[in-house]
């Protein structure tokens, strides 16, 4: 058992902080009692008991007004120390020592705690441990061998606390709960309680999460037997397309025969209606030819051609001279342009040249500039004014280059003088600074004796200290070892530790009989636990085939009137598949023939636009022509207007022969009738009687002969406007054709195809009509029909589910049978408790046992470490007084060497002011001569850096003018501007030989382009023959082709292509419908597994069953953790109950023998639970009092027990 012994008390509440402040106090066993007036700190030392066990500060303060007041003091730093000496429950003497420390701050204070240590004796040495390795809390607790809570609220109850017991109900259960030490037994309570609300949170939501799943599971089942059934249907819809297309190659093959031989012929009859119409063009174009050549050579196709050729070669050979004057101009403006090219670069480096030499003279200024100027700043003569020779600028140079040496040596020399007078300075300093550090060794190296013998005086008073009182304390220490050898010789005598331990083994067989008895309940639930899930899965499956047999009723009532009124009966589904697909084929059949009606109607309208366009193109277009051949004949008339304009040009032409040919004549006929003097006359012959008919004869002849040129002129004028008219007219006259096609035959054609085709397309209306009606009566049916057979086929599939639940349901019906149930899991439960409980009632017998074994040998043990430690506590104070006379001689001794030190560090300090200041004063006078030489020296170097940067540019300036002299720039610029002149004399000439050869080849052109009329007229005379040929052979050809067309029997296969296109559209249309059909299934099989394949669908019958055992599972765990906190709950109201009990024993024992008043028999504590709460629903309500009971009657003693009884019964 744990005792406390000794504590001492340093800086707390009203206790000093100075050595001799600090107070010890011994503790006496079994009692000890602590009497005082007020403020005396009766109740601080029981403070300071709780905080140095527990580390807790008194109520109503965080430390701050535990620790000495700092104002009180008048310190800014209070500290605190309490140290304690027990012995812990192996009976081991340890030392504790908490540490606090409180700063005044300027408007509150600072509290903190510091390092805390446990110190042990083992094996005769102290070992100790700081509060950075260990929590002394849980160290005290475990050395102490009581709780926390018993410390706090029961042995060092503070005054302020110690009516707890009449506290409210929730506050005084917590206080029982830590002191039972069942608080982490409720916290596993309510964490039960919690894992229970959650678990069932979750099988609501498992509930849910079923439902969902099991709709999945359904809808997956429904999409893989309509991906059968669709798969069969799409099997025997290959085979069908195979077979048309089997039944379609043979024909193919013919039809494509027979086409081949039609488009020979139609190929046949192309080229000979082409030859026909190339015929008449060829025709008509030879007839144009022959109209517009004046005249038709007459010779053979020999003569024709030579004299074509002939003409050819005249031609070229004028062509090939033009070529060569091409040439050879070609080859001037090549020279010109090179010529050109080197004028320009010429140009550019007469310019580059001329640059240079101004940047010459240029560099020849400043180079004087440069030396006139700094001739000045150094006050040379003979250098005012510019140019410089060279014999000047040599000079010049040597002149600088002394005035340079003679400024760096006087330079030098100044730096000089200032490095000797710094040298002597640095000197003087160094001496002050050297007997100042010397001092200053000599004050630090006292000053740590000092320290040092310091610390040894105060050492050897806390030795003389620790002696006082210690002859007082060999005298307690006889006391105390009579009294301790008298206690163990007791408690020898007194011990019945074999009894104890043969009780012991007694105890140890009850409870191994017990746990046998515990194994068997637990294997005879595990066993009840077993058939209960055989039988929770039976319940189950009864369950499910309710709802299943639900389902069925449900949808048989939901679709029986619609499925009976379309099929007559209400269908399973195969039969239900079959109508639909019957069905299908003929809304496929009608959408096809919808379909084909839609496509013949677009076409239609297609080819109605067409037609509208064509017929508005060709009005258009007869409108243009009309309008064209208006403007240029003036009138409709066209024929009529051009064989008029052909007459009018005959006798134009006509004219202009008879005035071209009447110059001539006249001319002729007044030469014979004036210088032959013929008196006849040229045409006639007749005799002219007189000189004067003969004179008005040749007046006559001449007035014709001056206005023949000006008819000649106007006529030919005329002509060619009319010949310009009929080559007009006759280049219009394909457009009158034209536009007598569009009248009589195009246009009226194109109205009578719009008049049918908008026939055809009223007539293709009203099919489509008919169809969509028929198409939107049959596709309700279908679309009612497919909502109906996904119900159909849940229901077959809850059909054979239900088969499967059956089976399951016998199945498990046969595991049940031969069980026998007669005992429950709750009797089993019951019994085990039972068990359970006597097992803990031997159990807490045997470690009751235990302890009081461990007790007894433990107080022996502790009996005689206590008499040990006494002796040896005797026998070290005799040794310590022993040594009392030479520590106050080493007291004497210590002081006088203090004083002593203390005089010397003085006389030190006061030797190292003056030097201090005298040290500054030479490192002021040594700055101020650096700071002199540096600015001597910067304007010494600026000034020779200045003459050395122009000396550097008057050195780049005569480079640069003696590399342009050497490298002879004037004399290569004067040979470039002759080179430049050369080739501009050059450029000139050959511009004047180039417009000589331009003249000449103008010339050339006008001789070829008069040439080439001819060449025309002739190439012209070649084509009419070579076109002549030509329609010979195109008329032989027509020929040829008639003859091969008529050998072919045309309407026969005709008539067999007809018939071959109608059978093959007719297996194509059926072999479109079921490719439609294919595709149709293909995509649903393809929807369907991509359905299939979603996330909810993929593994819903999976999910389900993996969900369905989660959920069951969980209700199974949440009805244990139901059991479990029940029985929790009860097994710590049982421990309440029976702690209780013992409490309520010893209170009315304490009771009836202290209390001498009749108004009250005795007080007890009770605790009343709210037993109308099911444990594991929501927390429990406990309702703790104190009561106090006179006769039957218990009154609550909170708010009606006077001050006395309340003080006494806190105490008990």
């Amino acid at each position: 058992m744990s005792r406390i012994e000794k504590m001492s008390i340093l800086g707390v509440r009203s206790f000093g902080i100075e050595d001799k402040d600090k107070q010890i106090i011994t503790f006496f066993s079994p009692l000890t009692i602590l009497v005082g007036p007020n403020g005396a700190g009766k109740t601080t030392i029981i403070e300071c008991l709780k905080y140095i066990c527990t580390g807790d500060f008194p109520p109503g303060t965080k430390g701050n007004t535990f620790v000495h007041d700092p104002k009180v003091a008048q310190e800014t730093d209070v500290r605190a120390q309490i140290r304690l000496q027990f012995r812990d429950v192996n009976g081991e003497l340890i030392a504790v020592q908490r540490s606090m420390i409180c700063t005044q701050k300027s408007k509150k204070t600072e509290f903190k705690t510091l390092e805390g240590v446990i110190t042990r004796t083992k094996h005769g040495e102290k070992v100790s441990l700081s509060s950075k390795c260990a929590e002394i809390d849980r160290e005290m607790i475990s050395s102490l061998g009581v709780s926390k809570a018993v410390l706090n609220n029961v042995i060092f109850c503070h005054q302020e606390d110690s009516n707890w017991p009449l506290s409210e109900g929730k506050a005084l259960k917590q206080k029982f709960d830590e002191i039972f030490s069942a608080t982490r037994y409720i916290k596993a309570l309510e964490t039960l309680r919690q894992v229970r609300q959650t678990q069932g949170q979750k099988v609501k939501e498992y509930q849910m999460e079923l439902k969902y799943l099991k709709q999945n599971k359904e809808k997956a089942c429904e999409i893989r037997d309509q991906i059968t059934s669709k798969e069969a249907q799409l099997t025997s819809s290959k085979e069908i397309v195979k077979s048309y297309e089997n039944e379609l190659d043979p024909l193919k093959n013919r039809l494509k025969e027979i086409e081949h031989n039609l488009s020979k012929i139609m190929r046949l009859d192309n080229e000979i209606k082409a030859l026909e119409s190339r015929k008449k063009q060829m025709e008509k174009d030879n007839s144009e030819l022959e109209q517009k050549m004046e005249k038709v050579f007459q010779g053979t196709d020999e003569q024709l051609n030579d004299l074509y050729h002939n003409h050819q070669r005249t031609v070229r050979e004028k062509e090939r001279k033009l070529v060569d004057c091409q040439r050879e101009l070609e080859k001037l403006n090549k020279e010109s342009r090179l010529l050109n090219q080197e004028k320009s670069e010429l140009l550019v480096e007469q310019g580059r040249l001329q640059l240079q030499a101004d940047r010459h003279q240029e560099h020849i200024r400043a180079r004087d500039s440069l030396i006139q100027s700094l001739a000045t700043q150094l006050e040379l003569d003979g250098f005012e004014r510019g140019p410089f020779n060279e014999r000047q600028i040599k000079n010049f140079h040597k002149l600088v280059k002394e005035r340079q040496e003679r400024e760096t040596k006087t330079a030098n020399q100044l730096m000089n003088d200032f490095v000797e007078k710094e040298t002597l300075k640095q000197k003087q300093i160094d001496e002050i600074r050297d007997k100042k550090t010397g001092l200053g060794r000599i004050i630090e190296l006292k000053s740590e004796i000092l320290s040092k013998k310091q610390n040894e005086l105060k050492n050897v008073k806390y030795e003389l200290q620790q002696l006082e009182g210690s002859s007082d304390r060999i005298l307690e220490l006889d006391q105390e070892l009579i009294k301790a050898e008298r206690d163990l010789s007791k408690a020898e005598k007194n011990s019945n530790v074999e009894t104890l331990k043969m009780e012991v083994i007694n105890l140890q067989n009850e409870k191994a009989d017990l746990d046998r008895t515990l194994r068997k309940l637990d294997q005879e639930m595990e066993q009840l636990n077993h058939h209960t899930t055989t039988r929770t899965q039976m319940e189950m499956l009864t369950k499910d085939k309710a709802d299943k047999d639900e389902q069925i009723r449900k949808i048989k009532s939901r679709h029986s009137d619609e499925l009976t009124s379309l099929l007559g009966y209400f269908p399973n589904k195969k039969q239900l598949e079959d109508w639909l697909h019957s069905k299908s084929k003929e809304i496929n059949q009608t959408r096809d023939r919808l379909a084909k009606l839609n496509k013949e109607l677009a076409s239609a309208e297609q080819n109605k636009n067409h037609i509208n366009n064509e017929l508005k193109r060709k009005e258009e277009q007869l409108s243009s022509y009309e309008d064209k051949l208006f403007d240029v004949c003036g009138s409709q008339d066209f024929d009529s207007d051009l064989d008029r304009l052909k007459e009018e040009i005959e006798k134009s032409s006509k004219q202009r022969a008879m005035l071209a040919g009447a110059t001539a004549v006249y001319s002729q006929f007044i030469t014979q009738l004036t210088d032959e003097n013929q008196s006849c006359c040229p045409v006639c012959q007749r005799v002219f009687q007189t000189e004067a008919e003969l004179q008005e004869v040749i007046s006559d002849l001449q007035s014709k002969l001056r206005l023949a040129p000006d008819k000649l002129k106007s006529t030919e004028s005329e002509l060619k406007k009319k010949e310009k008219r009929r080559d007009e007219m006759l280049g219009l006259v394909p457009m009158r054709q034209s536009v007598i096609d569009l009248k009589e035959k195009e246009i009226p054609e194109l109205r009578n195809k719009l008049q049918n085709v908008n026939r055809d397309i009223q007539r293709l209306k009203n099919d489509i009509e008919e169809q969509e009606t028929l198409l939107g009566t049959i596709m309700p049916e279908e679309e009612s029909a497919k909502m109906c057979l996904t119900d159909v086929t849940i229901m077959e599939r809850f059909q054979m589910e239900l088969k499967d639940v059956e089976r399951k349901i016998a199945q498990q019906a046969a595991k049940l049978q031969g069980i026998n149930l007669d005992r429950t899991v709750q009797q089993v439960n019951q019994e085990k408790q039972e068990k359970q409980h006597k097992l803990d009632t031997v159990s807490s017998k045997i470690e009751l046992n235990r302890k009081l074994i461990q007790d007894q040998q433990e107080q022996i043990q502790h009996l005689k470490s206590t008499t040990n430690e006494l002796k040896s506590e005797k026998l070290q104070i005799s040794t310590n007084l022993q040594r009392r006379q030479q520590l106050e001689e080493q007291t004497v001794e210590l002081s006088t060497e203090v004083q002593s030190l203390y005089r010397e560090i003085k006389d030190a300090k006061e030797q190292v002011s003056p030097l201090e200041t005298t040290l500054e004063k030479f490192q002021q006078e040594k700055e101020e001569l650096i700071d002199k030489k540096n600015t001597s020296n910067k304007i010494a170097q600026d000034k020779l850096n200045d003459i050395k940067e122009k000396v550097k540019n008057i050195h780049g300036y005569m480079k640069d003018i003696e590399n342009y002299i050497q490298d002879g720039k004037d004399d290569y610029k004067k040979q470039k501007e002759t080179e430049l002149n050369k080739v501009i004399a050059q450029l000139s000439e050959c511009e004047k030989h180039k417009e000589k050869i331009n003249e000449d080849m103008r010339i050339m052109r006008q001789d070829i382009d008069t040439q080439k009329i001819q060449e025309r007229w002739l190439q012209d005379n070649l084509t009419l023959r070579k076109r002549n040929e030509e329609l010979k052979e195109v008329e032989e050809e027509r020929k040829q082709h008639l003859k091969e067309m008529g050998q072919m029997q045309v309407l026969q296969m005709k008539n067999e292509h007809q018939k071959l296109e109608e059978n093959i559209e007719n297996i194509k249309r059926n072999h479109s419908l079921a490719l439609g059909r294919q595709k149709g299934y293909e995509e649903e099989i393809i929807h369907f597994k991509k359905e299939l394949r979603e996330p909810q669908f993929r593994d819903a019958e999976e999910k389900y069953r993996e969900m369905m055992i989660v959920m069951r599972t969980t209700e199974l765990v949440n009805k244990d953790l139901d059991i479990y906190y029940k029985t929790l709950d009860q097994a710590i109201m049982k421990f309440h109950s029976m702690k209780m009990e013992e409490i309520n024993k010893i209170i009315r024992d304490l009771w009836r023998s202290t209390y001498r008043g009749q108004d009250i028999e005795y007080i007890e504590i009770r605790s009343d639970a709210d037993e109308n709460v099911s444990a594991s629903d929501k927390r429990r309500n406990y309702n703790y009092r104190v009561v106090m009971l006179k006769g039957d009657t218990a009154l609550d003693m909170r708010g009606r027990c006077s001050a006395g009884q309340k003080g006494l019964f806190s105490r008990y």
